[in-house]
């Protein structure tokens, strides 16, 4: 696993990418399924039916702190394993919409689709 520098997040590369990369500020599309690691229970994937691939605004706070540096530098094409630590991700208080409990570690499965300024 490799460390992001100033966080306890770390990644794998699972698959290589190319051409474009993350920055701060670009429209990201993405697969993403998501495991409570402590329960190995999946509570979301864009790949199950009825799901679509997922879009938000990188670097900028819209989604949790793990997954926004995560997938920073990632290449349309790559596949990324990233385990955030819940001050990372959802907290002390956890995400009970989606089985989500208080200081759940998750690990996120992220594939980049495209990248948009």
């Amino acid at each position: 696993m490799q460390a992001i520098p100033g966080l306890r997040t770390t990644y794998q590369v699972l698959k290589a990418g190319s051409g474009r990369t993350v920055g701060k500020g670009d429209k990201v599309t993405v697969h993403a399924t998501g495991v409570v690691q402590e329960a190995n229970k999946k509570f979301w994937s864009t790949k199950d039916p009825g799901q679509k691939p997922f879009s938000y605004q990188a670097g900028v706070g819209g989604v949790i702190k793990g997954w926004d540096h995560g997938c920073l530098g990632m290449a349309i094409g790559e596949v990324r394993n990233i385990v955030i630590p819940s001050d990372e991700g959802y907290g002390d208080n956890g995400f009970p919409a989606w089985g989500i409990p208080p200081k759940a570690t998750l690990n996120f499965e992220i594939e980049i689709l495209s990248i948009d300024n």
